[in-house]
């Protein structure tokens, strides 16, 4: 049976670089930030943070807080039938509902991971989009009461650590597959 991995995790856990590996591995990524880039693409508005920001929650207020999984169905179900799929940027408790209604016991959240000081560390320094201590921590309640991000973490069927490297990371990783 192929397998639906949605990786899921605080901003500076390491999803995307876990995405990556996924990728490397063989699974189709399913980006559900590309709904957004395809509504900002249709309203013919600049591609950027506060642009992206308008329309998110302008389709969360017109759909639903499961909007992106909605709108992500399809493209799931056409990558299923060749491949496994891995999800980036699933955060609602709804988009989980809809994907395990969908799909069942083929579809699994994946948690990535890391203290919170690290976190904000990395984000500090990360080259795209950095952000300050402040700004973290905003993003941080932003994400948990605005987008119910806490529900998926917590009902994670596998978490894995990534307080060391990216070798390592990469290490846990292969380890869960």
């Amino acid at each position: 049976m192929k397998k639906i991995v949605a990786v899921i995790g605080m901003c500076g856990s390491g999803k995307s670089e876990a995405v990556k590996y996924f990728e490397k591995n063989g699974y189709k990524k399913v980006y559900f930030g590309e709904v957004v880039i395809d509504e900002l693409k249709r309203r013919e508005l600049d591609i950027n943070e506060v642009n992206e920001r308008i329309v998110r929650e302008d389709l969360r207020k017109e759909f639903g807080m499961g909007v992106m999984a909605l709108k992500s169905i399809d493209k799931i179900k056409t990558f299923i039938k060749e491949s496994n799929v891995v999800v980036e940027s699933l955060y609602s408790w709804e988009e989980f509902k809809i994907l395990s209604s969908e799909f069942g016991n083929a579809f699994k959240l994946l948690n990535i991971f890391t203290t919170k000081s690290l976190r904000y560390e990395r984000l500090k320094e990360r080259p795209f989009r950095p952000l300050t201590y402040e700004e973290a921590i905003s993003r941080d309640f932003g994400e948990i009461e605005k987008l119910d991000k806490g529900g998926p973490i917590a009902f994670a069927d596998f978490t894995v650590f990534n307080n060391l490297t990216l070798d390592e990371l990469n290490q846990n990783l292969s380890n869960y597959l």
